[in-house]
C-alpha cells in the first residue's frame, strides 16, 4: 500500500509529534508499504515566530500536489494544521481526494500559553481544517472527548509505542545520575512555557532536580533555578539511562495530548507524577504512577511504586500496534486502494 503522509513537523525538530511520525512510518516501512513523508525540509521555510526550532515552510498547493500526485497515494494523512498540510489539504478538496488528520498537539493552549490569546479563537481554525477529514486519529480518549465537546466527532484511536531495543529495565543507569543526592526527580522534555517545567522546579520536594531536553525557556529556567541539573537534550541509550537513573519521572504539563516520555519512563521501570489532566489520566495507573494538583503529593506517592510494576506495564506499548491502529483508520483514495 503507498501511504502519503503530510507534516509541519519533522526533523531537526525533536518532539512527540516527530518520533511519533518516524517510529509508525519506520513501522510501516517494515511491514512492507510505500511510505511517502512531505515535511518542511523539501520547502523553503523561515523560523516560526517565538520558536524559532520550528520551521514554517512555503509550500505551495501546486508543488505539493505535483509530489502527491507522482506517489500515486492509496491514502493520505494530514497530520498537522501548518503550511504544508494546508496545502495538501486544499489540493485534495479540489481533486475530491479523502484523507485522513491527527490531533496531536494542544495548539490552542499552546497559543494561548505563548501569547495570551483566547484560544477559542484558534478553535475556530481547528474545527475548520479537520471538518472535511474523514476521520480524526487521537491519542487518548481524554482527546477524543475534548474533539468532540468542539464540535468533531469523527475521531479514532491511535496510541503511542515505545522503543523497547532502547527502553527497558535492564538498562544502565547514567552514572552521573545515579549519584546524584536522591530521590532523583527527572523531567524530559522540550524545555517550554506550555510544558509547565517551572512548576515542577518550584517545588520543595528533597532531592536532586535533573532537567532533559532544550527549547526556549532554557537559559531563563537555568538562571533562575541554579540548582537544578540542566543536561540539554538526550537520545537513544543515553535518554534511557537518564530514565533508569531517576526515582520518579516528573510530567507537569497540563497542555500534552499523551507524553511519549511517560511511557519511555516507565519502560525503564521509573514512576510517574503528574497533575490529573489530559495524557497523564489516560496512561498512568495507581500501580505505576500518581496524580495529585499538589505536585508534591504525587511525587511523594510514585516514590512507593515498584519498579518491575512500572517496566512490564511500559511493556505493553508498542509502535506494531500504534501503526496498526494508523492503518485501521485510513480511508482509501478509491475504493479499491486498500487493498493494493
Amino acid at each position: 500500500m503507498r501511504i502519503a503522509i503530510v507534516t509541519d513537523a519533522w526533523s531537526p525538530q525533536v518532539n512527540g509529534v516527530v518520533r511519533t511520525l518516524q517510529a509508525v512510518s519506520a513501522e510501516l516501512r517494515a511491514q512492507g508499504h510505500h511510505v511517502l513523508v512531505v515535511s518542511p525540509d523539501l520547502f523553503v521555510s523561515m523560523p516560526c515566530p517565538t520558536y524559532p526550532e520550528i520551521r514554517l515552510a512555503f509550500a505551495r498547493t501546486r508543488a505539493v500536489g505535483r509530489m502527491l500526485e507522482a506517489f500515486a497515494p492509496h491514502a493520505i494523512h494530514l497530520s498537522t494544521e501548518g503550511p504544508v498540510c494546508l496545502a495538501a489539504r486544499r489540493w485534495c478538496l479540489a481533486h475530491h481526494f479523502p484523507f485522513t488528520t491527527a490531533y496531536h498537539t494542544q495548539f490552542p493552549d499552546y497559543v494561548a500559553a505563548r501569547t495570551g490569546v483566547n484560544p477559542e479563537w484558534i478553535w475556530r481554525y481547528i474545527r475548520w481544517f479537520h471538518a472535511p477529514a474523514q476521520s480524526i486519529l487521537a491519542s487518548t480518549r481524554s482527546i477524543a472527548e475534548t474533539l468532540a465537546g468542539h464540535g468533531l466527532g469523527h475521531v479514532r484511536p491511535w496510541g503511542r509505542g515505545v522503543d523497547h531495543t532502547i527502553f527497558t529495565a535492564q538498562v544502565a543507569p547514567d552514572p552521573a545520575i545515579v549519584v546524584l543526592p536522591g530521590p532523583v526527580m527527572l523531567h524530559v522534555g522540550r524545555v517550554a512555557v506550555e510544558k509547565n517545567i517551572a512548576a515542577f522546579l518550584d517545588s520543595p520536594h528533597p532531592g536532586s532536580k535533573v532537567v532533559v531536553g532544550d527549547g526556549p525557556a532554557r537559559a531563563a529556567l537555568q538562571a533562575q533555578y541554579p540548582d537544578a541539573h540542566f543536561l540539554g537534550p538526550l537520545y537513544g541509550a543515553a535518554l534511557a539511562a537518564a530514565y533508569a537513573a531517576a526515582d520518579v519521572l516528573v510530567f507537569p504539563s497540563r497542555t500534552d495530548t499523551f507524553g511519549l516520555v511517560m511511557i519511555e519512563a516507565l519502560a525503564c521501570g521509573t514512576p510517574v507524577a503528574a497533575y490529573p489532566v489530559t495524557g497523564p489520566i489516560d496512561v498512568l495507573t495507581d500501580a505505576v504512577g500518581a496524580m495529585d494538583d499538589d505536585l508534591d503529593a504525587a511525587i511523594d506517592r510514585a516514590l512507593t511504586c515498584d519498579r518491575a510494576a512500572c517496566a512490564a506495564f511500559g511493556a505493553g506499548f508498542t509502535w506494531e500496534a500504534s501503526a496498526q491502529q494508523f492503518l485501521s483508520a485510513l480511508v482509501p483514495v478509491y475504493p479499491e486502494a486498500i487493498a493494493a
